[in-house]
């Protein structure tokens, strides 16, 4: 994977704009449903001359053909800053389009002022039953993969919905097992639902990572094998 930021100094960045944003080529998946959610809490630009400092709140569908890198999208979004528009959905309009031409596929975008409410769950880091409950959303903090670029740790916590039980040891192990694994986010959720799926027959599973943030964005990815997905953007206290 060849990317122009990604484990590299910007100081002597000349890119900039469009020009700036790396892609990178999704791994073919056969899940067949799936969002990625972008919170961006650092995102300033001048709303007709004052500045104006939100959260932006970007989703883009698992089924796109490429992922942005995250370091390049934080660059990106920074030069906004100094750019005055006329009214929220000018610049909205702008950043939507122009990440879609680089990704290939349509996304949603829109400026968020709260969270929505965590769901209630079992804590699987404390969960003493042989198996967990069926149809209950289940929690594992703590969660931890290592990037494959920069060999940096991520941290997250782990939200799984199935409608059958999956065994609480296998699972707790399975989870801390990537902890000296190096993968993306979207490719560590995407291995815990397959491994899941192979293990159980599941008619309805649904796997969310909720993943701490870096350079003012965090990225949250969610699987599942239903259309409606069950995962909204909550925020957790340590992102």
């Amino acid at each position: 994977m060849k990317t122009n930021l990604l484990g590299k100094s910007t100081s002597k960045l000349r890119l900039k704009g469009l020009k700036i944003l790396d892609v990178i080529e999704r791994n073919k998946s056969s899940i067949k449903h799936g969002i990625d959610i972008w919170n961006v809490y650092d995102f300033l630009y001048s709303n007709r001359g004052i500045p104006a400092l939100k959260i932006l709140e970007i989703k883009i569908p698992s089924s796109s053909p490429f992922l942005i890198e995250s370091k390049s999208m934080k660059l990106y979004l920074n030069g906004f800053y100094n750019k005055s528009f006329n009214n929220d959905i000018e610049i909205l309009e702008l950043i939507k389009n122009e990440l879609e031409s680089r990704i290939n596929t349509e996304l949603s975008i829109k400026f968020i002022n709260k969270f929505n409410k965590e769901p209630s769950f079992l804590n699987l880091n404390k969960y003493k039953n042989k198996t967990t409950k069926k149809n209950k959303i289940i929690k594992f903090n703590g969660f931890r993969s290592i990037c494959p670029v920069t060999s940096q740790p991520d941290f997250a916590n782990i939200f799984i919905y199935c409608d059958v039980p999956i065994v609480t040891n296998w699972l707790l192990n399975y989870l801390i097992s990537f902890q000296n694994k190096g993968d993306f986010h979207e490719q560590c959720i995407e291995s815990i639902y397959l491994k899941i799926m192979d293990k159980y027959t599941c008619n309805h599973l649904e796997v969310c990572g909720r993943f701490q943030r870096r350079g003012g964005i965090d990225i949250n990815p969610i699987r599942g094998n239903k259309k409606s997905i069950l995962f909204s953007n909550f925020r957790e206290l340590n992102q």
